[in-house]
């Protein structure tokens, strides 16, 4: 027995220090597991706010293309609306898949963001339906929606902590 209580407190240190061992890897195990998931789960939210910004580009280039055809806008490729409809039916329905997503995964802020873009974008599909020739008009709408898209990439860029990004506003030069 008196061997044994010598052995003691090397047996106690051993154990100690297996328990240490096995806290400090499942602690670093836990940790790495909560920065890889949200890792993944930050890059499927840039997947899914990239895809909702391309479906709704689609619709914003299809209004340039008619309003080109109306005289409103100079966009090279003027479309008549009567080419467009399909298109532009097409585009809506793309859209609604990935505003659902951005809905579910979406931070409040983007989603409020992408809300003021896509309303901007409406309104530009409702004044080409309407076949009207108001160079300004169109103008304010453009303006909106491109205000409505520089507040959703700002809203991304903020809930991916992603630095400050270009604003997508290009200078014209003088002719």
């Amino acid at each position: 027995m008196h061997a044994f209580l010598q052995q003691l407190p090397a047996l106690i240190g051993v154990v100690i220090g297996a328990l240490g061992s096995y806290v400090a890897i499942v602690r670093g195990d836990r940790a790495r597991f909560r920065r890889e998931r949200t890792a993944r789960w930050e890059e499927r939210r840039l997947e899914v706010y990239a895809e909702y910004a391309r479906t709704l580009k689609k619709s914003v280039t299809l209004t340039y293309r008619v309003a080109s055809h109306l005289g409103n806008d100079p966009h090279p490729h003027p479309l008549n609306l009567t080419e467009a409809e399909p298109l532009l039916a097409e585009a809506t329905v793309g859209r609604d898949p990935s505003g659902e997503a951005l809905i579910l995964l979406g931070s409040p802020q983007v989603v409020e963001q992408a809300r003021v873009w896509v309303t901007a974008v409406m309104e530009m599909e409702r004044f080409m339906r309407t076949e009207t020739h108001d160079p300004d008009a169109w103008r304010e709408l453009m303006d909106r929606q491109r205000a409505g898209r520089e507040g959703y990439y700002a809203a991304v860029r903020d809930d991916l902590a992603l630095p400050p990004g270009h604003s997508g506003r290009w200078l014209t030069v003088p002719e």
